[in-house]
């Protein structure tokens, strides 16, 4: 064990708790259904163009502006190029983004209470102050709850939401989004976009109409490219600018060209896209089936990933024993939370092998 001299620390550091990503296991065999990773690879022309670039380009320093790339998500989306960064996955994109927007004096930033983990962790890293807004009985986000926040005396940094949320699943309509973009005009509202491709709505049209939205996305999840590290914000230009200050007062090279390149091929293979995306979602609303049929409680999904509990069996229990039969799912400790078990989407024969792992595993509890 590491022993760490905190005196050499900074003080903010002292006390900071790292994110915990999902467990990365160093053994082969399990069904891994902990870290919504899409259970498909990349577009074949994906590793074409990493292989083409790998071979005569590696000795070169990236285009720091990664243009081709920034082209390629603009014109995608129906953007100006302006109006497009990227970063080493939608990670740093956040991070860049809490760094330029939401330190504040004596403001606080509002996010849900039951949402991605690493917001509270930047809040830390930056400094900060968060007000976590609860979700409403059904686990939905609730824009009254966030209303009120707004109009407390302590003024907001910002808001910052995840669309469709994570953990739960749940996806905002447009409508919902413009009400968060009214609460307060003069700061930044991100939503969150990682898991928008499987099935839930863009608000990337909203772009124009209002200048304090920031949309994020990544290609980790509906683009298989989670080794890759890409992701991507979009708004209007005053907003990009801010994000390209921050990045080029930290890293002014972030993505390396084998990234640019595979991202520009995951963008342009859009048949492919389609094929996988559709794919995810049809094994979701399966499994949903499935789990339903075993007594789960499913809540409504537009991620690759299914949030669900069991009202006679504990949430904790039921993980370490489908741990113990070589799959893994995502069990969170947040009060709130802590019955619920989140369940990536894989392939159509790993739903199937888990719902009878289930049946199984249920059937010998309540013998």
């Amino acid at each position: 064990m590491t022993v760490v001299n905190e005196s050499f620390m900074s003080p903010r550091i002292q006390n900071l708790q790292p994110y915990q990503p999902g467990e990365q296991p160093k053994v082969g065999g399990l069904v891994k259904l902990n870290t919504n990773e899409n259970p498909y690879p990349p577009s074949p022309q994906v590793i074409d163009a990493i292989a083409e670039v790998a071979a005569k380009s590696l000795k070169l320093y990236p285009d720091p502006e990664s243009d081709q790339l920034c082209d390629t998500i603009a014109a995608y989306h129906g953007v100006p190029r302006e109006q497009v960064f990227v970063g080493n996955g939608s990670d740093e994109v956040l991070a860049h983004a809490f760094c330029a927007f939401f330190q504040h004096d004596h403001a606080k930033l509002l996010f849900p209470d039951v949402t991605y983990n690493f917001y509270s962790v930047y809040c830390r890293l930056f400094g900060i102050e968060a007000e976590l807004v609860p979700l409403d009985t059904n686990l939905c986000i609730d824009v009254a709850a966030f209303s009120a926040a707004a109009q407390a005396n302590t003024p907001i940094a910002g808001i910052v939401v995840s669309n469709p949320n994570a953990p739960t699943g749940e996806s905002l309509s447009l409508d919902t989004v413009r009400d968060l973009l009214a609460l307060n005009p003069q700061r930044v509202v991100l939503v969150d976009e990682a898991y928008v491709d499987f099935g839930g709505q863009s608000a990337v049209s909203l772009v124009q109409q209002y200048p304090n939205l920031l949309i994020v996305q990544t290609l980790s999840k509906s683009r298989s490219l989670a080794g890759l590290r890409v992701g991507f914000a979009i708004g209007q230009p005053a907003l990009i600018s801010a994000l390209n200050r921050v990045k080029n007062s930290f890293n002014s090279f972030p993505l390396g060209c084998l990234a640019q390149a595979g991202a520009v091929a995951a963008f342009d293979d859009k048949a492919y896209f389609e094929q996988t995306r559709q794919a995810v979602m049809a094994t979701r609303e399966r499994l949903a089936q499935g789990l339903a049929g075993l007594g789960f409680e499913v809540l409504p999904s537009k991620a690759n990933f299914l949030f669900v509990r069991h009202p006679q069996h504990n949430a904790a229990q039921l993980a370490s024993r489908l741990r113990e039969a070589r799959i893994l799912v995502r069990h969170f400790r947040q009060e709130r939370v802590a019955q619920y078990l989140r369940i990536s989407i894989g392939t159509d024969q790993q739903a199937t092998y888990l719902v009878k792992v289930l049946e199984h595993l249920l059937g010998q509890q309540d013998a």
